[in-house]
């Protein structure tokens, strides 16, 4: 394929009105309603990566015997458009997003999809539904998911030579509906999200489908969230359902756990400890034991816990809740560094303070 890239477009012939747009974009519920119009591009071992359109949002039409069914070769990305000021509109380090997505895809045996193609099917997408990149206010954007998956038909265990990367969008608010309060976490003590030398570091549906039953059993705890162990030991912290973890010490260092091949290298993970480092804060990528955890937090060595991920910024973290027990402060409120970190990355993201890093990238 020869750049640049040429997309064909197709306008939808059923967009919503602009009535029922602004009223989605009034108060979007994340991941509910979705634009008019996606990306497709197709994958064959012959052609490699070609047809890259936009069209018209919709359901699929697909062979029951499609790979990615019976084999799970999928993967995918999280991505925000945020509108600022001036009206353009830019998205936050899609250089890094579309690299995490080639390693994810080399991970499940899929086609890695070039970063100035990444970059461009955002850019499409954003530029055709324009007016659903919601104004700067109470933290809107338009969420964009990436996702490849395996489209060839057959049965038997290989990898696909056929495969299709979309890109579809939805207008979001604040990842938690009650808002920006300490969240409760359910420490699963009997499951693993990943195991060493498995597909932990991947972006792969496998891994989140593997973190639900101990969701719904963290539900049941009246936990939002999961704090998965390390499957080796079930002794070391990894990572959250969907987030990373951060702890904040009373000396004022802060650490978080290390990257070892099951944990997912969070973006938003990469840009807290890049800002943490510009204010001549001391931070740790190590190895953070439960015991660890469970004593600090406890005796008020640990002063601040939080977590972190694209969909929901940060999210302080309240009470530890577990089968052998509950601990930490019964009335945490947001801590002072991580209130002060979630608002500087904001900004930068908006628009609102200098983008020191270049992590912006201009769609529109």
């Amino acid at each position: 394929m020869t750049n640049p890239v040429e997309f064909k477009v197709f306008k939808s012939d059923h967009p919503l009105t602009r009535e029922q747009r602004e009223a989605i974009l009034e108060k979007p519920v994340f991941g509910a309603k979705f634009t008019d119009h996606q990306v497709i591009i197709e994958y064959s071992d012959e052609l490699g990566w070609h047809n890259p359109r936009v069209e018209a949002y919709g359901p699929m039409l697909m062979d029951p015997a499609s790979a990615v069914f019976h084999y799970g070769q999928e993967v995918f990305e999280g991505i925000k458009a945020y509108r600022h000021a001036d009206g353009s509109v830019y998205t936050f380090r899609a250089e890094m997003n579309a690299v995490r997505m080639q390693k994810s895809a080399h991970r499940l045996a899929l086609p890695e999809l070039p970063t100035e193609l990444f970059i461009e099917s955002l850019r499409q997408i954003v530029m055709v539904d324009n007016d659903w990149v919601p104004d700067p206010e109470g933290e809107k954007t338009l969420y964009l998911r990436p996702f490849e998956i395996a489209m060839e038909s057959f049965l038997g265990v290989r990898a696909a030579s056929k495969a299709e990367y979309r890109v579809i969008a939805s207008p979001v608010g604040s990842y938690f509906p009650s808002g920006l309060k300490p969240v409760d976490l359910w420490i699963s003590m009997d499951s693993a999200r990943a195991g060493k030398y498995g597909t932990g570091e991947a972006k792969t549906g496998g891994n989140y489908a593997a973190s639900l039953l101990a969701q719904n059993e963290g539900k049941d705890n009246g936990c939002s969230q999961v704090l998965f162990l390390d499957a080796e030991t079930h002794t070391y912290l990894e990572e959250l359902g969907g987030m990373n973890i951060f702890l904040v010490y009373k000396d004022g260092h802060v650490a978080t756990p290390e990257l070892d091949g099951t944990i997912l290298r969070g973006i938003t993970r990469d840009s807290i400890i890049q800002l943490i480092r510009d204010r001549g804060i001391e931070i740790e990528e190590r190895r953070i034991s439960l015991q660890e955890l469970t004593e600090g937090y406890s005796s008020g060595e640990i002063t601040e816990v939080f977590a972190c991920g694209t969909a929901a910024v940060i999210t302080p973290v309240g009470q530890f809740k577990s089968k052998l027990g509950v601990f930490g402060p019964t009335d945490v409120q947001p801590g002072e560094l991580s209130m002060s970190i979630r608002e500087e990355l904001l900004g930068i993201q908006y628009g609102r303070l200098p983008d020191k890093h270049n992590w912006l990238v201009k769609l529109v």
